[in-house]
């Protein structure tokens, strides 16, 4: 089976990014996690250039022992050196930014002739993410080399930013420019996702939604991934 054939049948799905995780007790947080039924642990690599945070390597990606996917956001200046390393350390899935070098097409080609660490013939699902601010005729010219589109609700680079009401139009973009190309990509959702705006982003019918802070507020780790998990399905419409 491929990646794809994997995260299809997930959707919709909670990616539950492993920065806001107790450092301490990074393995009991991700245990915690999979019996809580998070098919997705989500790595914001920041390099402090790109973004203005600077958070973890390829090493911290490899060091997660989980039977999660491993959804690894490059918020990196040019990736394309880097991908090869976080392919090693077991990406699932490598979101690349459409704002992040002027070859974000030849990374995307590279992104799908890795091999997946995890297992033979799975491949690595490409992810092209975009900021608020990029518009999305961005994303036409790299549609055909895509599987996932991730829309930023929050300017990249820290936690608890407050969700920007216009993503939910640039979902509806996506999903007209995806059309139009005959094309279908997930969508996902990424930033300023709490139990407060779930109902907001469900609205929008994302098959992935990244959340942090909000999964592990209070350590109350189970009963906000119910909570969480409950509101995106029943906020999504339905036929």
């Amino acid at each position: 089976m491929t990646i794809m054939d994997l995260l299809r049948p997930c959707v919709p799905a909670l990616s539950v990014g492993a920065i806001s995780a107790e450092l301490g007790c990074l393995a009991a947080d991700y245990a915690l996690l999979e019996s809580c039924g998070v098919r997705l642990l989500h790595f914001d690599v920041m390099d402090g250039v790109f973004a203005p945070q600077l958070t973890f390597g390829p090493a911290f990606v490899k060091a997660a022992r989980t039977a999660m996917l491993k959804d690894v956001h490059l918020m990196v200046d040019n990736p394309l050196p880097a991908l090869d390393a976080y392919a090693a350390a077991g990406a699932d899935i490598i979101t690349v930014q459409a704002e992040s070098g002027r070859h974000v097409h030849r990374v995307l080609q590279r992104i799908g002739e890795l091999n997946n660490a995890n297992g033979p013939g799975r491949g690595i699902a490409r992810g092209i993410a975009l900021n608020p601010g990029t518009p999305m005729e961005a994303l036409a010219p790299l549609i055909d080399e895509a599987d996932i589109v991730t829309i930023l609700a929050v300017n990249p680079g820290f936690a608890g930013q407050k969700f920007i009401p216009a993503a939910a139009g640039r979902v509806a973009q996506a999903r007209e420019l995806m059309r139009c190309a005959g094309r279908s990509l997930l969508l996902c959702i990424d930033g300023g996702v709490t139990r407060a705006t779930m109902p907001r982003v469900a609205a929008c019918a994302p098959d992935i939604v990244v959340t942090g802070s909000a999964a592990f507020e209070n350590r109350a780790i189970a009963d906000n991934i119910k909570a969480l998990g409950e509101l995106l399905e029943k906020g999504r419409p339905h036929p």
